[in-house]
């Protein structure tokens, strides 16, 4: 990873002053207290089998957002004030500055001339988030800037939180760190503002003369910010201008980090995973269906219900396109035209529930069928498939009210394939799903699209969904005891 000048510290405006990390107190320990941070395990497949993921994987995935930008930008306020404001929540801050390699005897003689390939120890910094994406605390060290070396004598402990902050100028420069992030945030700002900002910083803060500022910036840290952090603003998934002075924008952010939270951890994991908002009434009707004491007239009218909400918001992860149209009063109205290339499939015989809903939404849509023999819980004999001709030219509503162990599901998107269909052009609708049957499915197929009601607890040892709803085709159409 390309680093910065040696002892330049372009990013030290995290460690330059007081500010709220999000650290407790308690969290400062010597190094004879407790051992380092042992190196990290080789990392565990999410997807390769429910059962080898524990628990806190599973449903503690925190949200890791990466904050980076030039010197003096304000990053660190930026990163005070959405921890301030996500005051109910466990937040941490991790400075990507911790993690700086010491200067050899040879570097320290020119700390102030050179620039520095491989300035971090990204391979430490990779272990510590990956470490806290696990549960896990870790011992993060201390880096000195006057002498250009970690602290033996100290480290930080960073216990594992909902929300994670990483921050730092090169931050996004590595792929793999990148990978680890749900949110990517650039700070940008002016270059005559972080010039002043950075004189006044050092000339106060640090006893530097104005010469040495302003010679230091011109030979390090505006080269070096053209090389290696200005190209990195490409990977932002958001960019704040002005820094800390935009609340607008870091309200915005908070927000979107708040509904994140709310969602259910699989959601963090798989984004392809989309669970429909609950609302008091989907939950009036989820405990209506679930109850196995409701009629057979209920539990249809109900199910009909959730179906064509989950349809509903299927469709609206379809392409679309501008269209324009004159309304009765003569004006010109900007919206939107449907995808007009559809069909849906629906895996018999549970399937065929969810068809009249898809009827109901999109006039004259072409539905094919897939009848897969379950064997135990295998579910990997084709029996009989419809389908249309075009169907490769198609985007494609998958139907099945329930996912569970994943497997017929994933025969009949295999099947989708072999005939042409793009993966990332599949949207499987259902009303619930168990974890282990989405952790099957994205093993496999990591580009289509689920679309669900709600995300139930397990499956249980006979592989039913728990707590379910039971046989749903038998439910529906009348043919259970």
């Amino acid at each position: 990873m390309m680093g910065e000048t040696m002892g330049i510290d372009y990013g030290m405006e995290a460690a330059s002053g007081p500010h709220f990390s999000g650290l407790r107190l308690d969290g400062l320990l010597s190094a004879s207290s407790a051992s380092a941070s042992p190196r990290a395990s080789s990392a565990v497949d999410a997807a390769s089998s429910f059962s080898a993921i524990s628990d806190s994987a599973i449903h503690k995935q925190p949200f890791v957002i990466g904050v980076s930008g030039g010197t003096a930008s304000g990053k660190t306020t930026v990163c005070d004030m959405i921890i301030q404001q996500l005051h109910d929540h466990r937040v941490v801050l991790v400075n990507q500055d911790s993690f700086y390699r010491g200067l050899t005897p040879e570097e320290l003689k020119h700390a102030h001339e050179h620039f520095l390939v491989d300035a971090f120890d990204t391979e430490q910094l990779l272990e510590c988030i990956e470490t806290l994406k696990r549960g896990q605390s870790v011992h993060v060290p201390i880096y000195d800037f006057k002498t250009h070396q970690r602290r033996t004598d100290s480290f930080r402990q960073v216990n594992a939180s909902e929300v994670i902050i990483l921050e730092g100028i090169l931050v996004f420069h590595d792929q793999r760190v990148r990978n680890l992030m749900n949110m990517k945030i650039f700070v940008d700002g002016d270059a005559d503002v972080r010039l002043a900002r950075r004189i006044r910083r050092d000339t106060v803060d640090r006893g530097r003369d104005l010469n040495s500022v302003l010679e230091q910036y011109g030979k390090f840290v505006k080269p070096a910010f053209e090389d290696f952090v200005l190209p990195s603003k490409k990977y932002a998934d958001v960019i704040i201008p002005r820094g800390g002075e935009n609340h607008v924008a870091v309200d915005l952010i908070v927000q979107h980090i708040r509904t994140k939270l709310g969602q259910h951890d699989l959601c963090k994991i798989y984004p392809n995973v989309n669970v429909i908002q609950s609302t008091f009434q989907i939950r009036g009707m989820h405990t209506l269906i679930r109850d196995r004491d409701i009629s057979k007239h209920d539990f249809i009218f109900y199910s009909d219900r959730l179906i064509r909400l989950v349809v509903e918001h299927g469709l609206g992860h379809l392409p679309f396109a501008e269209k324009q149209v004159v309304t009765p009063t003569a004006s010109v109205y900007i919206g939107v035209d449907f995808c007009k290339k559809l069909c849906g499939v629906s895996i018999v015989r549970s399937g065929e529930s969810m068809e009249n809903a898809l009827r109901a939404c999109c006039k004259g849509i072409k539905i094919g069928k897939i009848l897969i023999h379950r064997d135990g819980d295998n579910g990997k004999q084709l029996i009989y498939e419809k389908l249309p001709k075009d169907i490769c030219e198609r985007h494609v509503l998958l139907l099945d009210p329930v996912l569970a162990t994943g497997n017929s599901a994933n025969q009949a998107i295999e099947l989708l394939i072999r005939k042409g269909v793009p993966e990332n052009r599949i949207i499987f609708l259902n009303l619930i799903s168990a974890p282990e049957g989405i952790h099957c499915v994205f093993k496999r197929f990591p580009s289509l699209k689920i679309v669900t009601s709600e995300i139930d607890v397990a499956l249980n040892e006979e592989f039913r969904v728990i707590p379910g709803l039971g046989e749903f085709g038998d439910r529906y159409f009348g043919t259970d005891d």
